[in-house]
This record gives structure tokens, sequence and C-alpha cells, in this order.
């Protein structure tokens, strides 16, 4: 295989995701929308969801769809990307991911595109590590102390 059939290969895979991630994102959207949160929430939930798919795709050497995103996935998008790259992250905006997450799988579960393992792991690492996250993106260093317990 040439390089440029190898590009060529991971160019289609990479626009096959895409394309299988699209209706994943549409159908978080109309949930979101069915639970009656407001167009700007919406908007928001769906918009992180869709950074993150950019993340699994093109950050994370993953190649990954959406719907075979794992907590490990997760924990090192919020851990380490979102707050290294995204020039917005904040408490505030961490607030929202981890909000947006939490939906996020919950819906994947309901709707039967994640296993339940799957949820309750992302779901735990959500809630075990918050305080976790949101000192990654607060500007104080966290210590080893802090990080183990």
């Amino acid at each position: 295989m040439t390089e440029a059939d190898h590009a060529e290969t991971y160019e289609q895979r990479v626009q096959a995701i895409q394309q299988a991630n699209q209706p994943i994102l549409d159908g978080f959207e109309t949930w979101l929308r069915q639970s009656g949160l407001s167009e700007p929430t919406i908007k928001e939930h769906v918009d992180n969801m869709h950074l993150f798919s950019r993340y699994l795709l093109l950050y994370a050497y993953s190649l990954r769809r959406l719907d075979e995103a794992t907590e490990g996935n997760v924990y090192d998008f919020l851990e380490d990307w979102f707050p290294r790259k995204a020039l917005w992250a904040s408490v505030t905006s961490m607030k929202v991911y981890l909000a947006s997450f939490k939906k996020f799988f919950k819906w994947m579960g309901e709707s039967g595109l994640v296993s339940p393992e799957i949820v309750e792991d992302v779901r735990s690492t959500l809630k075990d590590d918050r305080t976790f996250f949101l000192r990654k993106v607060s500007g104080n260093p966290v210590t080893e102390e802090q990080e183990d317990g």
C-alpha cells in the first residue's frame, strides 16, 4: 500500500465515522428537545458532544465512533485534551461538559447504543473525578496528593 493509498483509506474511514456519528448527534438532540431543555442549552450539549466526536476521530488516534467511546476516552478528554487545547476551558465550561457527558451517555444507554456497563463507568468517572477535572481548568495546580485523594 502506497502512502497515497493509506491517506485515501484514512480519509474514507474518517468520512464514514463522521457519517455514522451524525445520526447519533441528531438522536441526542431530539432526546434533549423532548426533555424540555431550552434551545441554547440543547445547542451547547450537542456542540460539546460534536467536539468530543472530533476528538475521538482526529486527536485521540482512535478513529472511534461516538457509540464506541469508552470511559477512558471521556477521562482523557476531560483530564488532558480539553484543559490544554480548548481556549474557552474554564470551571464553568467544564461543569457544562460534565453535564453534557452525563446526559449523552444516559441517552446512549437508554437507546441501546452502549452497554449499561459503559454508562455506569462513565457516570462513576464523572462523579468520582469531578473535583479533579474542575481543578484542571481552574488554574490551581493539582498535586499528587490531591490526585490520589
